[in-house]
C-alpha cells in the first residue's frame, strides 16, 4: 500500500486534524511521513504601499519563525504516534505547487491534507489549494474535512 505519506499543514486548527489523521494512517501502515508547511513570496502577499511597512526581512523572520513552531509540534505529534517522519519548510512558494514539488521530491506516495470546504463566491475569490493539489498531481490525495 502506502509507504510514504507527505502531510500538508498551514498551522490552522483543520489543518492539524489532517496532521493526526494521516500520522494515524501512517502509524497503522506503517509508513514513513514527511509534513510540509508552504509559505508564500513576500510578494504574494505584500504590495505597494504596505512593502514600507512590512519589510521583507520582518517577513521572512516571521514565516520562519511560525514555520519551525507549526513544523516542530507536528514532528512531535508524530513521535508521540512512533511515525518516522521528517519535516519541509517549502519557502516561497504558492501552497499547491510546494505541496506537490515536496512530494515529488522526497518519493512520497500519498498526500494528506485537509480542506476547508469553501463554495461558491468564497471558493472564485479565494482559491482552492486542495483542489489545485487534487487535480494537478500525479499521485493519489486524500483530502480530510
Amino acid at each position: 500500500m502506502y509507504k510514504h505519506l507527505l502531510i500538508a499543514t498551514d498551522g490552522s486548527e483543520l489543518a492539524a486534524k489532517a496532521v493526526a489523521q494521516g500520522l494515524g494512517l501512517a502509524k497503522s501502515l506503517n509508513a514513513r511521513a514527511t509534513i510540509v508547511m508552504v509559505t508564500e513570496p513576500w510578494t504574494a502577499v505584500v504590495s505597494g504601499e504596505s512593502a514600507i511597512a512590512f519589510p521583507i526581512e520582518d517577513y521572512e523572520r516571521s514565516v520562519l519563525q511560525t514555520a519551525n513552531e507549526v513544523l516542530a509540534s507536528a514532528a512531535a505529534a508524530a513521535k508521540a504516534k512512533g511515525v518516522d517522519c521528517d519535516t519541509v519548510h517549502a519557502k516561497d512558494q504558492y501552497a499547491a505547487e510546494g505541496i506537490i514539488a515536496t512530494a515529488t521530491d522526497h518519493g512520497c506516495d500519498l498526500i494528506v491534507m485537509a480542506s476547508h470546504g469553501r463554495r461558491g463566491l468564497k471558493r472564485i475569490f479565494l482559491g482552492s489549494q486542495t483542489n489545485s493539489v487534487v487535480t494537478q498531481s500525479t499521485i493519489p490525495v486524500l483530502v480530510c474535512r
